[in-house]
Protein backbone atom coordinates (compact mmCIF):
# COMPACT_ATOMS: atom_id res chain seq x y z
CA UNK A 1 0.00 0.00 0.00
CA UNK A 2 1.26 3.40 -0.88
CA UNK A 3 1.13 6.28 1.59
CA UNK A 4 2.27 9.21 2.03
CA UNK A 5 3.08 11.24 4.96
CA UNK A 6 2.94 15.31 5.44
CA UNK A 7 5.47 15.73 8.46
CA UNK A 8 6.97 19.36 10.23
CA UNK A 9 9.87 19.11 12.73
CA UNK A 10 10.26 21.62 15.92
CA UNK A 11 13.23 21.20 17.55
CA UNK A 12 12.95 22.94 20.62
CA UNK A 13 16.45 24.18 20.63
CA UNK A 14 17.81 27.59 20.13
CA UNK A 15 20.20 26.17 17.40
CA UNK A 16 17.22 24.87 15.44
CA UNK A 17 18.52 24.74 12.00
CA UNK A 18 21.06 21.96 12.39
CA UNK A 19 18.04 19.46 13.85
CA UNK A 20 16.27 19.97 11.18
CA UNK A 21 18.90 19.72 8.41
CA UNK A 22 20.19 16.31 10.87
CA UNK A 23 16.44 15.08 10.18
CA UNK A 24 16.36 16.08 6.22
CA UNK A 25 19.53 14.59 5.70
CA UNK A 26 18.43 11.01 7.73
CA UNK A 27 14.74 10.77 5.59
CA UNK A 28 17.07 10.91 2.47
CA UNK A 29 18.83 8.07 3.34
CA UNK A 30 16.26 5.64 1.89
CA UNK A 31 16.24 5.30 -1.12
CA UNK A 32 13.20 3.32 -1.55
CA UNK A 33 10.67 6.52 -0.68
CA UNK A 34 10.78 9.55 -2.35
CA UNK A 35 11.09 12.70 0.21
CA UNK A 36 10.31 16.66 -0.98
CA UNK A 37 10.56 19.15 0.73
CA UNK A 38 9.25 22.61 1.03
CA UNK A 39 9.53 25.80 3.63
CA UNK A 40 6.89 24.40 6.43
CA UNK A 41 6.72 20.16 5.71
CA UNK A 42 7.70 17.37 3.97
CA UNK A 43 6.25 14.42 2.47
CA UNK A 44 7.36 11.04 1.97
CA UNK A 45 5.84 8.66 -0.17
CA UNK A 46 6.23 4.99 -0.80
CA UNK A 47 5.52 1.87 0.48
CA UNK A 48 3.72 1.87 3.77
CA UNK A 49 6.29 -0.58 5.50
CA UNK A 50 9.46 1.60 4.23
CA UNK A 51 7.68 4.89 4.74
CA UNK A 52 6.85 4.07 8.60
CA UNK A 53 10.76 2.32 9.21
CA UNK A 54 12.11 5.35 7.60
CA UNK A 55 9.92 7.84 10.09
CA UNK A 56 10.51 5.36 13.00
CA UNK A 57 14.30 5.65 12.76
CA UNK A 58 14.80 9.40 11.95
CA UNK A 59 12.35 10.32 14.49
CA UNK A 60 13.65 8.52 17.17
CA UNK A 61 17.77 9.60 16.58
CA UNK A 62 16.22 13.17 16.81
CA UNK A 63 14.70 12.84 19.95
CA UNK A 64 17.47 10.77 21.76
CA UNK A 65 19.42 13.91 20.89
CA UNK A 66 17.13 16.89 20.88
CA UNK A 67 13.66 17.56 22.69
CA UNK A 68 11.32 17.90 19.82
CA UNK A 69 7.47 18.26 18.43
CA UNK A 70 6.51 16.30 15.56
CA UNK A 71 3.06 17.34 13.30
CA UNK A 72 2.65 14.47 11.07
CA UNK A 73 -0.16 13.71 8.64
CA UNK A 74 -0.78 10.22 6.78
CA UNK A 75 -2.39 8.96 4.15
CA UNK A 76 -3.21 6.21 1.88
CA UNK A 77 -5.76 8.28 -0.26
CA UNK A 78 -4.09 11.36 -1.56
CA UNK A 79 -1.79 10.43 -4.63
CA UNK A 80 1.67 12.58 -5.18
Amino acid sequence: MIVTVEISYYPLAENFNAPISEFIDRLTENGKVKVEFGRMSSSITGEYQEVMKTLNESMEMMMETNPSVFNIKISNSCPV
